[in-house]
């Protein structure tokens, strides 16, 4: 089906507002939609042999941005980070895991950025050249912002100790065309990843994103027999999760069941896996500060504190600035 006719499909069911508790009943329509935000939903297409998920950002994302008053440039960059960062890690099974988004750049604008994931709590910051940044233009490329740069996405699995990390390229346009390519580099899963950002006239900001996978034969934990991209059902499924508008991924006056739905109304099931909250959550607490600090020699403390016998502790996630005494802190 050309692509095109996807979409004259899915117009039918543009203006409907539905609120399900599963996808294989019909929607129940509703009068009144109320903003779903700092929500993700997990979803999968069995005879797909497919899963994916949906989820958006709104007052969580806001909190995390407002602690650093970034330019705009910088805050829509992280943005798509963050919801990147929460739209994976919030797969995760293992409630305690981790999972940890970086770029490591040459030349670039950006000099790091860091996000991750812990069971619900999103945190990130970027760090950056200002006078390099006031050089790109209000549109800048992914290469002007990054040069030669690399993406390293690490799940740290905290039930069994293991670790894995992947490192591919910053090619593309943008921070998901890099994550999608991690998935069938390192993970060799078939991967849709779409973000969208959308700031109101009111300084909010909405993000919103989908991520789809196919796992051929090998539906829900069983082993994968075999992996391409040009599988039909993975084909079908991809060009359905294509037409999904970055506008539709930040208005959050669409609910995420009305999202699946709208992309998978012809299937004969979609399962609903999973429903889970964000917030942010830094893990930067003075009790946790202290528990570092009192590591190290008296002597090594007072030469890190200042003419006053402080030391100053800043969080780059969450820009607090922790002052601490350096012989207060018990060994």
């Amino acid at each position: 089906m050309a692509f095109h006719d996807l979409l004259a499909r899915r117009a039918a069911f543009s203006g409907v507002r539905v609120c399900v508790d599963s996808l294989t009943e019909p929607p129940i329509l509703t009068d009144q939609i109320n903003a779903d935000l700092d929500r993700a939903l997990g979803f999968a297409i069995p005879e797909r042999h497919a899963r994916g998920r949906v989820m958006r950002l709104g007052p969580t994302l806001d909190t995390i941005l407002a602690a650093h008053a970034y330019p705009p440039v910088i805050e829509r960059l992280l943005a798509e980070a963050l919801t990147l960062t929460a739209l994976i890690g919030s797969t995760l099974k293992d409630p305690s895991g981790q999972l940890t988004m970086q770029t490591q750049t040459q030349n670039g604008v950006v000099t790091l950025m860091v996000c991750d994931y812990r069971g619900g709590e999103l945190r990130g910051y970027v760090q950056f050249d200002a006078d390099k940044l006031a050089d790109v233009g209000e549109e800048p490329s992914l290469f002007a912002l990054f040069g030669q740069g690399y993406l390293a996405i690490t799940f740290d699995l905290a039930s069994t100790g293991e670790r894995y990390q992947g490192i591919v390229p910053l090619d593309g346009e943008t921070i998901a065309d890099a994550a999608q390519s991690y998935f069938f580099q390192s993970e060799q899963i078939p991967t849709l990843l779409r973000v969208g950002v959308k700031k109101g006239g009111d300084g909010r900001t909405v993000a919103g994103g989908l991520l789809l996978q196919h796992l051929p034969e090998g539906e829900l934990g069983r082993e994968r027999l075999h992996v391409r991209l040009d599988h039909p059902e993975w084909e079908h499924v991809a060009a359905l999760g294509s037409t999904m508008g970055v506008d539709e991924l930040a208005d959050a006056t669409v609910p995420l069941e009305t999202l699946v739905w709208r992309l998978f109304n012809e299937e004969s099931e979609v399962r609903v896996l999973d429903r889970a909250t964000i917030s942010r959550g830094c893990r930067c607490t003075p009790e946790h500060i202290r528990s570092v600090l009192a590591k190290f020699p008296l002597a090594d403390r007072l030469e890190m504190a200042d003419e006053h016998g402080v030391i100053a502790v800043d969080c780059a996630f969450c820009a607090t600035v922790f002052p601490l005494k350096a012989e207060d802190v018990e060994a």
